[in-house]
């Protein structure tokens, strides 16, 4: 049996399909002027789970690019000290060889000693060395002065602990150097966990006591342990910059991560806005044609049934 069809059925059903286009164009036109296709969890339930997990992943990814930078500048200062290590060690090593000399005069030689007191000084300024206000050289205790000017620094025993930075899920990279591990341990004599005769405070000062001695053999037996210590030097340096090298592969590998987890966010939230503007100028059309045909259907009045 059909139903009756009277002229109220007729208009709410009118203004139902009218509110239903209505509808359809606002939230076109929410997507349009946000950009995004999921505006709230309830335009795409699963959507909504992939962006969310994307957003950690790009917010994590984002702090391990910073410990990333963190680490590349730390290494790269310490790379630089370790330059200027090496070429104080080249200027003692060049004094050395010339107050080996037989032939000088003990004023030369104590002109040599007097240079080197000097580049001592400068190797304890260098190992003293800040990094945005953290001593470089002293392990776990940035904040301590790592050669005490008031303590003879070829006695001195440095903090072994490590810096580490988290460059990723599980990974740690340890970015400093210990002093004793450039400059030496403290030499046979002085308590520590062990020594080394080419603690290179310790062959300065022998060099220097030669030199004003006039003992040329003395500073003579000296280049050996100084060769030895710079050559220690350099497998620092060389330490660090494997260090480096694995920074950068890092920091590449999060960048191509961060792009990918960017595209992946891209996809499930931007709105295609081509297709979108087709779609909300086609549903706007139909809006117009709802109304057209509505304002048909509705305009009969009571005084039109009674002619």
């Amino acid at each position: 049996m059909v139903g009756r069809v009277t002229q109220g059925s007729i208009t709410n059903q009118l203004l139902r399909n009218i509110n239903k286009n209505l509808s359809q164009m606002q939230g076109l036109q929410e997507q349009l002027s946000t950009g995004m296709k999921i505006n709230r969890p309830s335009d795409d339930p699963v959507g909504i789970t992939y962006s969310l997990r994307y957003r950690s992943d790009l917010s994590l990814n984002e702090r391990y690019q910073g410990n990333v930078d963190s680490a590349n500048s730390w290494l790269d200062f310490n790379d630089t000290l370790l330059t200027q290590v090496s070429d104080v060690g080249k200027r003692i090593k060049e004094l050395a060889v010339q107050g080996s000399n037989g032939t000088n005069p003990q004023v030369a030689l104590d002109n040599i000693a007097s240079e080197m007191k000097q580049l001592k000084e400068q190797l304890v300024d260098i190992a003293n060395s800040q990094f945005k206000g953290k001593y470089v050289f002293n392990g776990q205790f940035t904040d301590k002065i790592t050669y005490d000017p008031a303590v003879d620094p070829a006695t001195v025993i440095t903090d072994t602990g490590n810096l580490d930075y988290a460059i990723n899920t599980g990974i740690q990279l340890t970015v400093n150097l210990t002093g004793n591990n450039i400059f030496g341990y403290p030499p046979t004599g002085v308590t520590a966990p062990k020594n080394e005769d080419d603690n290179l405070f310790h062959v300065i000062d022998e060099m220097v006591s030669s030199l004003e001695s006039g003992d040329y053999s003395g500073v003579s037996n000296q280049l050996t342990m100084l060769d030895s210590r710079m050559d220690k030097v350099l497998t620092q340096q060389a330490e660090i910059g494997a260090r480096m090298n694995r920074v950068e592969l890092m920091e590449q590998r999060l960048n191509d991560l961060n792009l990918n987890l960017s595209t992946l966010q891209s996809k499930t939230e931007d709105a295609d806005m081509e297709d979108l503007i087709i779609k909300a100028k086609v549903n706007e059309n139909v809006y117009q044609a709802s109304l057209s045909v509505g304002a048909k259907i509705i305009t009969p009045t009571l005084v039109d049934f009674l002619r």
